[in-house]
């Protein structure tokens, strides 16, 4: 019994040692927000979504690119159709947009976004923006990421927001993730220097990192994280511009939420297979935090998975201890349980009236209420990605119809 309690102490000190290093980069929260001055140059850019039935959203999604307030001869929106069954391609052009076709099958968005960036390299773009097709870009998105290029940056990620946060509480419960990464994660990196986390949508990448890398290649179902690790290899950041928002259309459905997630995990895992070794003998050369920092992110992901092994080795150990070993095992959980649901409520509600900087909407009551549970789910999650990996992308259906969380001015 003794052995396996050291055991779980061990593995738990490991596991709070890298909680510890995140707890620490975040406290760089509390600085300023990185603003950047108004650019001297205006660039070029393509605008690009790789689209698979999104016929019902893809005209919101250019729209919203159109009515950009930067010049309309400076950037151009493509879309790449892939896999479609319905009117996508027609829909998208009608609105205006420029079509890609992609000559070889496409298994994953890395695919759609090889063959098309390989069909636009020459064509003059200073730097391409991708976006998913359900999104709602805000009016000054380009104006704010032109801004971060005459900065200095090579690599930009914008702030995401859920577009339909009041539809049901697991699309709030997304919108308060994304306040949680936004706040923690990459204000904090900001603010630090470090890299933000670039997510699969509201991101753009100069060519002279395109370049460097021989275009977009990414083989794996997560081409945000494995594009990211390429940049750490690199010694390019990731900057961020929380100005630059882009609204996502979130699923409302807690099981669709799970497949979507699952997907996730497994990407980030499957990255980390494949850049973990890469990664870790990057930390000798010139701008090695930013190998370092996304290697921490990648074993983050793996920790969560083994957070179980302790749990269950201390349940272990207390059935073996008999009767009163497994009541003060119930009665430290349900204490533990109970401190987790307020302060994870409490936070959610934090985090919401941060965005709202009001009162909080009462749509988003369930969300918060939920909000544990939401994030506990991740652990699951990442157990079956361990054992179970997703290698194909499936489509979810998008709706365009809910989106009173996006503000009209």
């Amino acid at each position: 019994m003794e052995e396996l309690l050291w055991v779980a102490v061990i593995i738990g000190v490991l596991l709070k040692l890298i909680s510890l290093y995140f707890g620490g980069i975040a406290c760089f929260a509390l600085k300023k927000e990185v603003q950047y001055p108004p650019a001297k140059k205006l660039r070029r850019f393509a605008v690009l979504t790789a689209a698979r039935n999104e016929q019902a959203v893809i005209g919101n999604f250019i729209e919203s690119i159109q009515k950009q307030e930067y010049p309309p001869e400076l950037f151009d929106v493509f879309v790449i159709p892939n896999n479609c069954s319905d009117n996508t391609e027609g829909v998208a052009e009608a609105y205006g947009a420029g079509i890609i076709h992609c000559p070889f099958p496409v298994k994953c968005k890395g695919d759609a976004l090889h063959q098309a960036l390989m069909q636009l390299h020459k064509k003059g773009y200073d730097a391409f923006c991708v976006f998913d097709s359900d999104n709602i870009v805000k009016s000054d998105y380009l104006l704010k990421i032109n801004d971060a290029f005459d900065a200095g940056a090579k690599v930009v990620k914008g702030r995401l927001l859920a577009s339909n946060a009041h539809a049901s509480w697991i699309s709030g419960c997304y919108n308060i993730y994304f306040n949680l990464f936004h706040l923690f994660f990459n204000k904090a990196r900001g603010a630090c220097g470090l890299s933000a986390k670039l997510v699969g949508t509201g991101f753009a990448v100069h060519k002279d990192v395109l370049e460097k890398l021989g275009g977009w290649n990414t083989i794996t179902i997560a081409e945000d994280a494995e594009f990211s690790a390429q940049c750490a290899l690199i010694g390019e950041r990731v900057w961020w511009v929380p100005e630059a928002i882009t609204y996502d259309e979130q699923p409302t459905s807690f099981r669709v939420s799970l497949f979507q997630r699952h997907r996730w995990c497994s990407g980030i895992m499957q990255v980390g297979k494949l850049h973990f070794k890469t990664l870790v003998k990057r930390m000798t050369k010139p701008n090695w935090a930013y190998a370092a920092d996304f290697t921490m992110f990648l074993m983050g992901t793996f920790a969560q998975a083994l957070s179980i092994i302790p749990l269950g080795l201390t349940f272990l150990a207390a059935i073996l201890d008999g009767a009163d070993g497994v009541i003060n095992f119930f009665q430290v959980m349900g204490a533990y349980f109970i401190f987790y649901y307020v302060f994870m409520c409490s936070l959610a509600a934090f985090l919401t009236y941060y965005q709202e900087r009001k009162t909080i909407p009462r749509e988003m009551y369930s969300a918060i209420a939920l909000f544990p549970v939401f994030m506990a789910s991740w652990i699951p999650l990442q157990v079956v990605s361990l054992f179970k990996e997703a290698h194909h992308w499936k489509e979810i259906q998008h709706t365009g119809e809910d989106k009173n969380s996006i503000p009209t001015s």
